[in-house]
């Protein structure tokens, strides 16, 4: 029997052995714990939360702490399969979190069409326990069913100790957990990752490859705002009023946008978004497709938003 890695579970999560006597409990090794991956998808997870539920201000910070009530499984069905549910918004006693994760629960395993019991490898006493293994099941099948072009770290195993306690005693073993299939596994895998957007995945990447990629647009952006006597520095705030994005695009596609068409000195939020909305507008009409982003998204300052856009016209523009 592996004791170590039950007395670690045990320290940690606080596992009663008698509140799961008959039943087969998955707990996560220690050093799977720390694997690069599994914190890869936790994080990649995260963003997805948080970017899907961002108009609604929920952010959550950590799948173990902020999943186990209900509320951003609530708001997420809510907002991915158009469902609402007849619960209440804030359940905060552990008796009212166990009801409405039930209702929540019930529901997305109709949704997810996993009406056999043996596909599921989440329940509500395990969610409302923070059980990390079972959360992340049950995201990723959320995320599979609901956007399966998103593009989560692939090939992601644990090591995980099977404990089953019955009258004779605790019986263990060792075994590997898949959370995410190899993205080579098939072809639907391979076409979800072609969809998938470059700055989305970049964004996924070590700091200083981020940093990489910002600079090389940022060196495209100011070679061609040279004959303008305009620099850019600060990629993450200059973009913000729509100003140098308008100048930038007439540059690039080779014609004037009139001064009576925008606001070339904005002076309130209002000003900006008009003039960003007017930029994604052109872009838009040249062919490039930058639909998905929020002109709010770059009046805010949003980097992913922001680079979306640079990266569209710097794939177009940076050979000619």
């Amino acid at each position: 029997m592996e004791a170590g890695a039950f007395e670690y579970q045990k320290e940690e999560d606080t596992v009663d052995v008698e509140s799961f006597q008959g039943e087969k409990r998955k707990l996560i090794q220690p050093m799977s714990l720390k694997d690069p991956k599994l914190e890869k998808l936790k994080e990649a997870l995260v963003y997805w939360i948080n970017s899907t539920l961002k108009s609604e201000h929920i952010v959550a910070q950590s799948l173990e702490e902020d999943l186990y009530d209900g509320l951003v499984l609530h708001h997420l069905l809510s907002r991915l399969a158009g469902v609402h549910l007849p619960v209440e918004e804030m359940a905060l006693t552990s008796t009212a979190q166990i009801r409405k994760l039930e209702v929540v629960l019930k529901e997305l395993d109709k949704r997810l069409d996993l009406q056999d019991s043996s596909r599921i490898k989440w329940n509500v006493k395990l969610i409302h326990n923070k059980d990390l293994l079972a959360t992340i099941h049950l995201l990723v099948a959320m995320a599979r069913c609901f956007q399966p072009e998103l593009d989560l770290p692939p090939n992601v195993k644990v090591e995980v100790v099977v404990v089953e306690v019955n009258k004779s005693g605790i019986k263990s073993e060792v075994q590997m957990e898949v959370l995410t299939e190899d993205s080579n596994a098939g072809s639907d895998s391979l076409s979800n990752t072609e969809r998938e957007d470059p700055i989305e995945q970049l964004l996924k990447l070590e700091a200083h490859k981020v940093k990489t990629v910002k600079q090389a647009i940022l060196h495209f952006v100011n070679q061609n705002m040279l004959t303008m006597g305009l620099q850019v520095t600060d990629m993450d705030k200059q973009f913000g009023d729509g100003v140098i994005l308008l100048l930038l695009i007439g540059q690039l596609e080779g014609f004037f946008v009139p001064l009576y068409d925008f606001n070339l000195t904005p002076a309130n939020h209002s000003e900006m978004l008009h003039n960003v909305t007017l930029a994604l507008d052109l872009l838009n009409d040249t062919g490039l497709e930058v639909s998905s982003v929020d002109p709010q998204d770059i009046v805010s300052q949003d980097i992913a938003a922001t680079l979306k856009v640079l990266y569209a016209l710097f794939k177009k523009h940076k050979g000619q």
